[in-house]
């Protein structure tokens, strides 16, 4: 799996799971549609760090607990 993919994942399952909106976490966020939905639709080469931890933030949540998670724990996670 590419980074981008287990990135977006994370996100969606973390939406699902909380009943939440694409809308209310960019509202939350700060972060602009179009950045959400490259984030969301893997359109992106390399993740912006600080708009991550903004996603992350507005979720609650440490960037340790957003990454820990099997998902990124494969070795043959594919870094682009």
């Amino acid at each position: 799996m590419i980074l981008s993919e287990a990135i977006s994942t994370k996100i969606k399952n973390i939406l699902h799971e909380r009943k939440m909106s694409q809308y209310k976490l960019e509202q939350i966020s700060g972060v602009t549609h179009g950045t959400m939905n490259s984030f969301l639709n893997c359109r992106y080469k390399s993740c912006n760090l600080t708009t991550l931890v903004l996603i992350i933030r507005a979720f609650g949540m440490t960037i340790k607990e957003f990454f820990d998670d099997p998902i990124f724990e494969s070795k043959d996670l594919i870094v682009e």
